[in-house]
């Protein structure tokens, strides 16, 4: 008998992990860190650091998602399954980390206005989110049979952008020399120069 080897093994486990499990992860971590800041545990200043916790947790996801394919391509690794519910659950702690920077930090329509209007970084943050908006909407069944499987395809390929405007606005977001940053920008830059690359040959899910 062929010895299985290690991608074998991650795609029959992660066959039998049920996709809506990472919905409740999700709401759990979010809930934790909440509760985290509730509790003063997260920081001296919980409610920055619990809007940063969000966008952090997004931005990962939002990577996370995009390096699907290039793993099923270059690795064998096949996670295909799970990339509604992490495209979704980025959304959703992308309009958390929103809320609490709007709801709980700024505490007033005029100034969320005034800096979407006028601190570049918060601009192009709230242009990713416009971005995923459309994404979220039609990431169900219905929608891809509504819009046909090409017509919802080249929907989301607004991915690309919005992703990018995410590592973007959390370059200028960060004081100082962005170091992390960076590596999370040239990470997205990468991993789309591949999905690009899939794409151009016809591989692309």
């Amino acid at each position: 008998m062929a010895a299985v080897s290690l991608v074998d093994r991650i795609n029959s486990a992660t066959r039998r992990v049920p996709t809506w499990s990472l919905y409740i992860i999700g709401a759990g971590w979010a809930a934790w860190l909440f509760y985290q800041a509730a509790t003063g545990q997260i920081s001296v200043e919980p409610i920055n650091a619990l809007e940063r916790a969000y966008g952090d947790t997004a931005l990962k996801l939002l990577v996370g998602g995009l390096a699907i394919t290039p793993l099923r391509r270059f690795a064998g690794v096949n996670l295909i399954r799970f990339r509604r519910q992490i495209g979704l659950l980025a959304f959703f702690f992308v309009v958390a980390h929103f809320s609490v920077w709007a709801l709980l930090d700024v505490q007033s329509f005029g100034r969320v206005w005034a800096d979407i209007l006028k601190r570049p970084y918060v601009t192009i943050g709230m242009a990713g989110l416009l971005l995923l908006i459309p994404l979220a909407v039609t990431s169900n069944n219905a929608m891809v049979r509504r819009l046909g499987a090409a017509g919802w395809k080249r929907l989301h390929l607004l991915t690309y952008p919005a992703i990018l405007l995410g590592a973007v606005h959390y370059v200028g977001l960060v004081k100082g020399f962005p170091y992390e940053p960076l590596l999370w920008l040239g990470a997205i830059l990468g991993l789309l120069a591949l999905r690009i690359r899939i794409r151009a040959r016809g591989l692309a899910a």
